[in-house]
């Protein structure tokens, strides 16, 4: 794909983002009205007194050894290294004239930046990044005759904060790569030198910047939801709630019953004019609905019951959902806006899968079961599905044969013919299988011989497996415990995910082959040979991880950080420039 060139087409960005964003609505959307908005946009006053030529000059010549050091130690974050060369060909185009600083001092357009730094919390980022509390001195030391090095300086620092912020914007600030995230940002190749010219000669800074930002419509309610959510935190007391010794139920009685009707009025699950008797510690009506909505939105067992780990959630504080909404932005900023529908996006700690159809249509939903925290956990990438198989066989990876299957077969000779699993040779050949003896175990420990589960009842996979060919070996498929997606936390595989309803997503997989009616998908999952189905064209499939989303009716959903992604993250990002 063809790296974009900001400067002069921008709005070209809108077109690569209406397929993508059908995924993306679904994780994200908001219906809560925002505070503390970003300045309104008015068009600054035109530069009325430049700076004289000799000024100009001498600014210049500070400029350059500044730039070609790559480190401003007047900067919270000084080694400017990673963007020396972005930094060094801005100047170099204007001949290393001052940009933000005129006769008068700071341009209007550089006056504007500062401000919109000092608000970049309700972007998701962190405001200090981008110098917020340190511009007033600057400012200051422009004001009369200030001598060419502070002209340097002062524009030295905006322009490299500025490069910062808005790559920031447009890819994020963490290269996902460095966070095993296998997503590739080369799809969204900026031209910043160009686009900081344009900026520091537009009439609309704002309009601008906001252009440079993912153009989703999910992006923006998540932004919208971050900012409500920072204003909730303002109002956070931080009281915790009692934890009960054992689950309240409805009728039942809570010593914290204030506190709990004054959470769940604050995070929006109890109305404002809910009906609560006053001073009561009794635990009834709205205030149970409200847990269950509560509940919903946390993915926790919709019980209705006050318990320890309801009350965890309720306790857990405002900026901590804040820090999610937060990383949701960061990673919404590393997603490619160019996949196609029909679309297939699993985000892992929901443990759901959805299926669009078209840009903002969910066509298919359904509950999954994923790798396993800390030992088998399901990778996030990008892949194409391009073909599923009914009744699959089922080579047994080596870690799981090391695991799973020699245990219980050094204890039953006859447990691999028992379980529907056939042994094979280094040729490929069936070995039987009705009594395997100690020197056959040895050379499967060895990797000598491997494993095979036949199709049938038994089979891991169940009844279809639907193929997006990666180096991770990830795909869905079906499975005979199905028991475990009644569970509310559903991380139990070996990293490939498990569908709750696979004759529903091979429907949907396979709209574009009417040949393949239900009853002809039941009947080959129920048949007695593998038969695979090649699709007309591949399907995007987004594996994600994203611990904050919004449903379609604007209800923000959190979910706990089961892989620890969330804290990584936190960790690199509190290392400063350069990511």
């Amino acid at each position: 794909m063809k790296p974009v060139e900001l400067p002069g087409r921008i709005r070209e960005l809108r077109c690569c983002v209406s397929s993508v964003s059908a995924f993306l609505l679904a994780f994200f959307a908001i219906a809560c009205h925002a505070s503390g908005d970003l300045p309104k946009a008015s068009p600054p006053a035109p530069q009325k007194v430049g700076l004289d030529p000799e000024t100009a000059k001498a600014a210049g010549a500070a400029l350059r050894p500044l730039v070609a050091s790559g480190k401003f130690e007047s900067l919270r974050w000084p080694d400017f290294r990673d963007i020396s060369g972005d930094t060094a060909k801005f100047y170099a185009g204007r001949g290393y004239a001052p940009v933000w600083v005129d006769g008068a001092g700071p341009t209007a357009q550089a006056k504007l930046v500062v401000s919109i730094f000092q608000k970049a919390a309700q972007k998701g980022l962190n405001a200090e990044d981008y110098d917020a509390s340190r511009w007033q001195a600057r400012e200051e030391a422009l004001a009369g005759r200030p001598t060419p090095d502070e002209i340097a300086r002062f524009d030295l620092a905006l322009s490299v904060c500025l490069l910062r912020y808005v790559s920031a914007l447009n890819v994020g600030r963490i290269n996902p790569q460095h966070l095993k995230f296998d997503l590739d940002l080369n799809h969204r190749k900026t031209d910043l030198p160009g686009f900081l010219s344009q900026i520091s000669q537009a009439s609309d800074v704002v309009l601008l910047l906001d252009e440079v930002e993912p153009q989703e419509d999910g992006y923006s309610r998540t932004s919208q939801a971050l900012r409500t959510y920072l204003s909730l935190a303002q109002q956070d007391p931080g009281e915790k709630l009692p934890v009960p010794e054992k689950p309240v139920a409805e009728g039942g009685t809570y010593a914290g019953m204030g506190l709990l009707v004054n959470r769940l009025k604050l995070v929006g699950d109890l109305p404002q004019g809910a009906t609560v008797p006053e001073r009561s510690p009794k635990y009834e009506g709205d205030v149970v609905a409200a847990v269950k909505r509560f509940q919903l939105r946390h993915a926790l067992a919709v019980t209705g019951n006050l318990g320890p780990e309801t009350v965890r959630q309720l306790n857990l504080p405002i900026a901590d959902r804040v820090r999610q909404l937060q990383f949701s932005l960061e990673r919404w900023r590393w997603l490619p806006h160019d996949l196609a529908t029909p679309l297939i996006a699993v985000n892992v700690p929901a443990f759901r899968l959805y299926g669009f159809d078209e840009p903002h249509h969910i066509g298919l939903k359904m509950n999954v079961v994923v790798g396993k925290a800390m030992r088998s956990e399901t990778p996030a990438f990008i892949g194409n599905m391009t073909y599923l198989v009914f009744r699959p066989d089922w080579g047994v990876p080596p870690t799981i044969l090391r695991k799973e299957i020699l245990p219980p077969l050094q204890k039953d000779s006859a447990y691999l013919s028992k379980n529907g699993y056939d042994l094979i040779d280094a040729s490929g050949k069936v070995l039987n299988a009705e009594q395997v003896n100690p020197e056959e175990i040895q050379l499967l420990r060895a990797g000598k011989l491997s494993v095979r589960q036949r199709p049938g009842p038994k089979n891991a996979l169940g009844s279809v497996k639907f193929m997006f060919p990666n180096t991770y070996l990830v795909y869905l498929h079906d499975t005979p415990k199905t028991e475990l997606f009644s569970r509310s936390r559903r991380d139990f595989s070996y990293g490939c995910i498990r569908v709750q309803d696979p004759p529903a997503l091979a429907a949907w997989v396979l709209q574009s082959k009417p040949e393949w009616t239900p009853e002809r998908i039941q009947a080959a999952m129920n048949g007695e040979k593998s038969v695979q189905v090649n699709l007309s064209s591949p399907i995007p499939v987004l594996i994600l991880y994203t611990t904050a989303r919004v449903d379609e009716d604007g209800h923000v959903d959190f979910y706990d950080d089961i892989y620890g992604h969330d804290t990584r993250l936190a960790q690199a990002l509190a290392k400063g420039y350069p990511y």
